[in-house]
């Protein structure tokens, strides 16, 4: 991975994680809580989504991208909640 694509993951983690923290109310963190949250969303977007069978085709892959790990992060955000609750 280049530092260029390693800076994208980053930002893209962390734009993810803010929207996912102002999404599911009481998880807005700091940066580096945001990138993980982001990263990890992004991650279990990359098995949900090819599993649904739905695709990114969105014309912009880093808006993809960022939609997809929000929609991830908000899935794991909402996890955790349930988690604690129990």
């Amino acid at each position: 991975m280049t530092i260029a694509a390693l800076i994208v993951t980053l930002l893209i983690g962390a734009i993810a994680g803010w929207l996912a923290g102002l999404i599911v109310k009481g998880h807005g963190q700091d940066l580096l809580t945001n990138i993980v949250v982001g990263i990890v969303g992004a991650i279990i977007a990359s098995f949900l989504f090819p599993a649904l069978g739905l695709g990114m085709s969105i014309t912009s892959p880093i808006l993809g991208s960022i939609i997809f790990a929000t929609i991830g992060a908000v899935i794991l955000l909402v996890i955790l909640r349930l988690i604690r609750r129990a």
